[in-house]
């Protein structure tokens, strides 16, 4: 199965749809008139499709198992078809098309078993998906030109040459990785004034100036308490959801002082030191918290 343990949870919603033509007017009449020998047609159809849509992950090799948390199943009658409209939502890592599209496809399924004895000819087709929301194409940001980033890695072992950096360089990988550009990289000491004399000099040429390290509860861990006096609004949203994702993963993420807010027109981010700290806060809000650049030019969210 695909790995989505760095995914975030979002709404998600998938409608798929699939035809059931008939060959003839008396069989249509029988599904509306209820006049099916082995019963409501489209009740049991529909009971069929619920009891499918939960159970999709036991069919579909690849599929997760997944909270299936609202399901709807629609008919539109037009001469001979019978159109199924299968709708699934969840608040979930991973979207639902093909569990919309197995319900779909189980509802027409359970058409043919129970109008074969009065219908020698019925055809299933056009099952398809015709609408999804909530993944990573819901909340595609678009700008005229491409983000800048600086990344500092503040470490007194790593400025010293003791250590080698890699939070930095998982940063800087996962910035590239959303089309942000990151022409400044470099290693400085825990040192408050040059944290502070950093995030001001960059902020004024670069929308996000991130730090990584210093944000935990040695006596030289200093970025939050650098950052905080010069940056204009802190963002409490973005350091909670930050902490909340790795303390999903990780217990020793509540020790962290993730910092973000606004310097000008630029997103400050003070990030964990470790590897997977790091990673791990980016999975936690990028791409989307690019979304900010949107907002700090006065667009509100409806507008975009």
């Amino acid at each position: 199965m695909v790995d989505i343990t760095h995914k975030i949870s979002t709404l998600r919603k998938a409608t798929a749809t699939a035809i059931v033509k008939v060959s003839k007017q008396e069989t249509i009449d029988a599904v509306t008139h209820n006049l099916v020998p082995k019963g409501n047609v489209l009740e049991m159809a529909k009971t069929a499709g619920l009891f499918a849509v939960k159970n999709t992950h036991l069919s579909i090799p690849d599929c997760h198992p997944i909270p299936i948390e609202f399901t709807s199943v629609e008919y539109k009658i037009e001469g001979l078809e019978i159109q199924i409209i299968f709708t699934v939502k969840t608040v979930y890592k991973t979207g639902v098309e093909v569990e919309a599209m197995h319900g779909a496809s189980i509802v027409a399924l359970t058409m043919y078993d129970m109008l074969k004895p009065i219908d020698k000819e019925i055809e299933i087709s056009t099952i398809k998906l015709i609408e999804k929301e909530g993944g990573k194409t819901s909340f595609k940001n678009k700008f005229p030109n491409a983000i800048k980033a600086a990344v500092f890695v503040c470490s007194d072992s790593i400025f010293a040459g003791d250590k080698e950096d890699r939070s930095g360089k998982v940063i800087v990988e996962k910035l590239n990785s959303y089309g942000v550009e990151t022409p400044h990289y470099e290693i400085i000491p825990d040192e408050l004034a040059i944290i502070q004399e950093r995030t001001k000099t960059f902020a004024k040429e670069h929308q996000l100036v991130i730090f990584t390290g210093g944000t935990g509860l040695s006596p030289r861990d200093v970025t939050p308490e650098a950052l905080a006096p010069i940056l204009e609004s802190r963002i409490p949203g973005i350091e909670e959801a930050i902490r909340d994702y790795g303390q999903q993963r990780m217990p020793y993420a509540m020790l962290s002082r993730s910092v973000a807010g606004t310097l000008g027109k630029s997103l400050v981010l003070a990030l964990p030191g470790s590897t997977n700290g790091a990673r791990e806060s980016m999975d936690a809000v990028f791409p989307h918290v690019m979304h900010v650049f949107h907002v700090l030019k006065g667009k509100n969210h409806d507008s975009l």
